[in-house]
């Protein structure tokens, strides 16, 4: 019981955290919040589907993909705590054009669109800042077309671990939360490559792999397999 109390108030503390990043802010969004906790593996929400609320990661960890076909996808980020998903609704999106799991318990705020679209528009520091993280991920969409459309396998799956490697990510150790078809799917690979290509770079002493965990020990070489493979 006492754990549970623990829990919850983590979770008020999380949701608070969110309060103050937004000045004066939120009498209305307050009202209009609903949590969600969504356990390991569950499904957030999925491509194609109706997109009522913008959602803010209160606590937690976050796949997001692009189902390609029957049982293929492309995994495009991770969403981290104090990060929003279906941003775009507020702009008119109103369909989901990605879907999103749970990689690990995650608790998840939805926010009326209205209300958050106000927020932005009477604190433009908050604003800036919502802008900012979006134009980070513009950048690693577009980063991941190159990897698609020029590079080899190697140099996919070296630019997909740097990417799950970025100090954004640390905290998180994210590699215990993602399979080896996971990271395949980052990479836009084959499973068995991605098994493959890990243990070469072991071997090229440019990771460390540990059961699930892997430990980047020469980045600038990794680097260099991203932009010559």
């Amino acid at each position: 019981m006492s754990n549970e109390k623990s829990k919850n108030r983590q979770q008020k503390k999380d949701f608070e955290g969110l309060i103050k990043q937004l000045p004066d802010a939120l009498e209305e969004l307050t009202k209009s919040k609903t949590q969600i906790t969504y356990l390991k593996g569950e499904t957030i929400f999925k491509q194609g589907a109706f997109a009522p609320y913008v959602l803010y990661v209160v606590r937690g960890l976050i796949k997001v993909y692009l189902q390609t076909g029957f049982e293929k996808q492309i995994n495009l980020s991770l969403a981290k705590t104090g990060d929003f998903l279906a941003f775009s609704s507020i702009f008119g999106e109103n369909i989901h054009t990605y879907s999103a799991q749970a990689q690990k318990d995650s608790v998840i705020c939805m926010i009326e669109k209205e209300s958050l679209k106000t927020i932005l528009l009477q604190n433009p520091e908050f604003a800036l800042e919502v802008t900012s993280k979006n134009y980070r991920n513009e950048r690693h969409l577009l980063e991941i077309i190159k990897n698609i459309s020029y590079k080899q396998m190697r140099g996919k799956l070296a630019s997909g671990l740097l990417y799950l490697s970025h100090e954004e990510f640390l905290k998180e150790d994210v590699f215990q939360y993602l399979t080896r078809q996971e990271i395949a799917d980052f990479a836009s690979i084959s499973t068995e490559s991605a098994i493959k290509f890990l243990k070469e770079f072991e071997k090229e002493k440019m990771i460390i792999l540990k059961g699930r965990g892997i430990e980047i020990t020469d980045r600038k070489k990794l680097e260099t397999v991203s932009k010559t493979s």
